[in-house]
């Protein structure tokens, strides 16, 4: 059983929870994830770890209540445990050796792009972040952003809050001012990841995107989370979730990622054709 040491609210949809789980607090790095189970019924959801204390042996997820199994999650408090944490799985992004960096998230996509930026705070890139929302109301994680980065950037959609407009709109003009960024970080919904990196390809400009396909375990066995990447299949549990953003297939991954939508949207419980039962 792994305890909810801490649990604070970001927006209406949207919770941060810091969990026990020193054997991943030894040696989680950025752009690594988990997948955690909240009871011997649930289903395997897939997380980008968010933070980390290695003396504390915690972890810290942020969880967007949108299913069934992140409702649960989030509905429970601190001092409440979960069943299951593996990890971490997957691949620690590389940040070594760059100097000037822009890192993009877009919505809860910035609880992934803020322990990037951290790091590449840490060891010594000079960073700019840019953070979309919709909306004032769902903007998050600003003061910890604002921290970790020499510049912070907030678009909102309909101008609420920061800049009006895209992620994309502010990349370009920082790149058409002058700012040489040797590698760009892009975070958040597939269409926006594939809209950076459309932006940047014409400068030549390094990206990474952080993929999150359909995944089941984690481990590169079901096949579940395949992808497209220069024209060879990947899977993103053990070769990602970080590739180059040039040579994603991201017509293949939208499709792929929308195929259960309809029946995600009609049940709250599937059956579990292997197991025989419902699957909560």
């Amino acid at each position: 059983m792994y305890k909810i040491l801490e649990k604070k609210q970001l927006n209406e949809n949207v919770f941060l929870m810091e969990i026990a789980a020193p054997h991943v607090a030894r040696k989680v790095l950025p752009g690594q994830f988990i997948i955690f189970r909240v009871n011997e019924n649930g289903e395997r959801v897939p997380l980008t770890v968010s933070d980390y204390n290695r003396e504390k042996g915690s972890i810290t997820i942020i969880c967007q209540a949108v299913g069934k199994s992140t409702r649960l999650l989030a509905s429970l408090e601190k001092g409440d445990s979960i069943l299951d944490i593996a990890g971490p799985l997957g691949m620690p992004t590389e940040l070594e050796g760059h100097k000037k960096v822009a890192v993009i998230g877009g919505g809860v996509g910035c609880a992934i792009a803020y322990p990037q930026a951290k790091m590449l705070s840490f060891i010594g890139a000079k960073v700019d972040m840019i953070a979309g929302f919709r909306n004032r109301d769902i903007v998050i994680l600003e003061e910890e952003m604002r921290a970790v980065s020499d510049n912070l950037y907030i678009t909102t959609d309909d101008g609420s809050y920061g800049e009006k407009g895209f992620v994309t709109t502010k990349l370009l003009s920082l790149i058409e001012s002058g700012e040489n960024y040797d590698l760009v970080i892009a975070i958040g919904p597939v269409p926006m990841m594939r809209a950076v990196a459309e932006a940047t390809r014409p400068f030549g400009i390094k990206t990474i995107v952080s993929l999150n396909p359909i995944m089941i375990d984690g481990t590169g066995m079901c096949g579940g989370c395949r992808v497209t990447v220069g024209g060879e299949i990947k899977f993103a549990c053990v070769d990602g979730p970080d590739f180059d953003g040039h040579k994603v297939d991201f017509s293949e991954l939208m499709s792929r990622n929308a195929t259960y939508r309809n029946i995600e949207k009609e049940k709250d419980e599937h059956f579990c054709k292997i197991r025989g039962d419902k699957n909560a």
